[in-house]
């Protein structure tokens, strides 16, 4: 969910763990302080520099840049995922709770995120495959994921951060509008539904208050403004002011661009 795909290794995202150590190792070993970690550092990346110039390898650029991230992430990690510093009535805004793993406590690391600048921003929430009980489980998964979705929007907004920043909200395809499996009111779901789906986007220049697209009267295709992936890819990018036809890597001797040979820039989704 967060690999580099065909981009250079510099790109590939950090997954945050759970528990009392979101990164692994960021913390200096005993006996190893902050002047002794340096003289490693600038060690190691003389040696790489060597190797870089002598075989012009770009995966020792990757290895060179990713050493420099890791001792930057050992002095800001620590004090990021550090809920406990957040004012209560934030705390009370999103149900986020220090010390516990949950949906809440990520949309408020998220946001803590996006106040020190990092770029590109995801979180994964598990659980909503509802091919049964959704009278059960789409109620417990909205009451742990409304409240925060709500306050992380309003948060960003009252900081001045929605304004270049975007926030992209959905699944991984959309459900069909009948049920499946037992045909009651007490216990039903809905299967996988590739033609359409919901999605939510907001911030940084896209228009707002307003549903773009439309479906048929039961939810089974679009009959109205179509938006594909590769349309919305290129919206998204135009947004970060980014040409999707012009952004292309070469890998494995072929370029390569994340609208692939397709994709158009939606303009009525645009302030």
């Amino acid at each position: 969910m967060w690999h580099n795909g065909y981009l250079a290794g510099r790109y590939q995202g950090c997954p945050f763990r759970g528990g009392k150590e979101p990164v692994f190792f960021v913390r200096n070993p005993d006996g190893i302080d902050a002047k002794a970690r340096r003289r490693i550092l600038d060690g190691v990346k003389a040696l790489n520099e060597l190797e870089a110039k002598a075989s012009a390898n770009p995966d020792i650029t990757t290895r060179i840049q990713a050493y420099e991230m890791a001792a930057r992430m050992q002095t800001s990690v620590p004090e990021l995922t550090d809920l406990s510093k957040e004012p209560a009535d934030v705390l009370a805004q999103y149900g986020a709770e220090p010390g516990k793993e949950s949906f809440a406590n990520n949309c408020l690391l998220a946001r803590r995120l996006a106040e020190r600048g990092v770029r590109f921003i995801q979180l994964m929430d598990g659980g909503w495959d509802h091919h049964g009980a959704i009278p059960i489980l789409l109620r417990q998964k909205m009451e742990q994921a409304d409240k925060p979705i709500a306050a992380l929007i309003r948060d960003l907004k009252d900081r001045g951060l929605l304004d270049d920043t975007i926030v992209l909200f959905c699944g991984e395809f959309g459900r069909t509008s009948y049920c499946e499996g037992p045909l009651s009111f007490a216990n039903y779901g809905r299967d996988h539904q590739q033609l359409c789906g919901g999605f939510l986007v907001l911030g940084g220049g896209f228009r707002g208050g307003f549903a773009y697209g439309e479906t048929d009267e039961w939810g089974w295709d679009v009959v109205k403004d179509p938006v594909h992936v590769h349309d919305l890819q290129a919206t998204v990018l135009h947004a970060l002011g980014l040409d999707h036809l012009r952004l292309v890597t070469r890998y494995q001797g072929r370029d390569f661009r994340l609208t692939d040979v397709a994709g158009n820039v939606v303009k009525p989704l645009l302030g």
